[in-house]
């Protein structure tokens, strides 16, 4: 009898791993869709070829900002009602979220329907994230959230490949995606922390139990801060790569379906190697280390590839893509530093509130672009992007070093609602 459980607890997490895992499948996919259908999309929508850059970055920025709401919103959810809800209702608003999007005739519209799909977006990776963490044990959870992270990025793959059958049909095939993945979900289970904790007598998913504690806040804002020179890259480096590869006397256009699709190929990779490294060491923090700061010196590569020829390309996405491949670590890292009653709202607003930082970064870089080009440098992409680079990546590092280890860190705990410590509820 006691056989028969243990198989079938063992059945039951191997089926989660694999929903959560085909969750942020989807979620990349969606997430990364209007990067790489984004001229075609909005030439089809009449946008001119002056605004294709500025108006590209306010929709993706909308669909950050969507992000950051929906973070917080889907959070304080999977703490309050069961991560479970987070995995059905985010879903199902981001899928409708898409039909929608392949219908869209004009710009604003355009935008305001990826400000839903971030909200949406917002759910997915911190409820899987968070229910894996739970529900494996403290030494092997790290290989759970890296299967997850793995598979996941292989979303942005697909996306580039569905993208060639035209961008409404990308957006009619991820919510068609969404909805079939909907009904496999009908087999999850909640989580036994969760559970545990939903009966005791403390606050749960309260957002601004992150804010009433000095400690507590900066170990939240140091978790969101190590993130950054990610999405900076793949928000900025890799989606712009179309008008920075003319700075670079690109041999020939160069794509950003293709940069995003190998950079991701090359993040699934790393991931996968990142989850590994910190099995191996048993330490996250020295993984995050090591994988900052070799991307520093991909970046630097990549801008300094004049001519770069279409396969020159490729294969800097794939290094740059390898060497930012610590998403998966840095989400844990996030769930692993808070207990039960927030770790929800900790582990769906860490990553989104991250992606969101890509608004201000892009009023950084912008200022930065016209600065310098208005001092009569004509790269001044390139210098902007060395700036940003720079300032991205030494505020994460700085971050990094005020986060203690999380490896192998007891999970079953909650947190008081007042300036002092936490209590075991095992």
């Amino acid at each position: 009898m006691a056989d028969n459980a243990i198989q079938k607890n063992a059945k039951n997490v191997t089926f989660l791993v694999i929903v959560a895992a085909l969750g942020y499948f989807v979620d990349i996919y969606d997430l990364l869709i209007f990067s790489i259908v984004r001229v075609q999309s909005l030439h089809d929508i009449g946008v001119s070829d002056v605004e294709m850059r500025t108006k590209g970055e306010f929709i993706i920025n909308m669909q950050m900002f969507g992000l950051l709401l929906g973070g917080i919103l889907w959070g304080v959810i999977g703490d309050k009602f069961g991560r479970i809800r987070v995995l059905f209702g985010s879903i199902l608003l981001y899928s409708l979220a898409n039909f929608a999007n392949g219908l869209a005739t004009d710009y604003y519209t355009y935008a305001a329907v990826r400000f839903i799909a971030g909200i949406g977006l917002a759910g997915e990776l911190g409820a899987g994230i968070t229910l894996v963490s739970e529900t494996m044990s403290k030494e092997k959870r790290g290989y759970g959230t890296m299967i997850v992270a793995v598979v996941g990025l292989f979303g942005a793959a697909a996306a580039n490949v569905v993208s060639k059958l035209g961008w409404q049909n990308a957006y009619f095939i991820g919510g068609g995606l969404g909805m079939l993945l909907l009904l496999l979900r009908v087999g999850t289970f909640e989580s036994g922390m969760f559970k545990q904790a939903e009966k005791a007598e403390v606050s749960k998913g309260d957002f601004w139990m992150l804010f009433n504690n000095r400690k507590r806040f900066f170990k939240y804002l140091n978790c969101i801060l190590i993130g950054m020179p990610l999405w900076f890259v793949v928000g900025i480096l890799i989606t712009q790569s179309p008008e920075i590869g003319k700075e670079l006397n690109a041999a020939e256009p160069l794509s950003a379906g293709t940069g995003v699709m190998y950079t991701y190929i090359g993040l699934s990779f790393g991931d996968m190697f990142a989850g590994l490294f910190a099995q191996l060491t048993k330490s996250r923090r020295l993984t995050m280390l090591v994988f900052q700061l070799i991307s520093v010196i991909s970046v630097i590569v990549y801008l300094n590839l004049h001519g770069i020829t279409h396969t020159q390309f490729i294969g800097i996405c794939l290094f740059i893509g390898f060497f930012i491949g610590y998403w998966a670590t840095f989400v844990t890292i996030a769930s692993e530093q808070f207990g039960t009653n927030i770790r929800a709202t900790v582990t769906t607003t860490v990553p989104n509130f991250v992606r969101g930082s890509l608004i201000p970064i892009t009023w950084a870089f912008e200022f930065l672009v016209k600065h310098f080009k208005a001092q009569g440098y004509p790269n001044s992409l390139i210098i902007a992007s060395y700036v940003m680079m720079g300032l991205v990546t030494v505020i994460a590092l700085l971050a990094l070093s005020q986060l203690k280890e999380s490896f192998s860190k007891d999970l079953n705990y909650v947190e008081k609602n007042d300036p002092v410590s936490d209590i075991n509820i095992a």
